[in-house]
């Protein structure tokens, strides 16, 4: 699971927590990409930070569901 943010981000803070919660249940990884340490990721994602990927596949941008998300880890 990799969470694509930006820092100063209010919405990536949340949906980082949210994760957090999620995984810490599920005991599935996850890992936080700053999204302005390279050009090629600002311009494919720009202001939709956050941008959740599980699986390698674009699951969800903005808000974190929980229950959608432990959904997507549990296939």
């Amino acid at each position: 699971m990799v969470v694509y943010t930006r820092e100063g981000c209010h919405l990536c803070e949340a949906a980082e927590a949210q994760v957090a919660a999620v995984v810490a249940e599920t005991g599935d990884g996850w890992e936080r990409i700053d999204i302005d340490a390279d050009p090629e990721l600002v311009r494919r994602f720009g202001e939709q930070v956050p941008v959740t990927f599980v699986d390698g596949r674009q699951h969800d941008f903005w808000r974190v569901d929980p229950d959608r998300l432990r959904a997507a880890l549990a296939r």
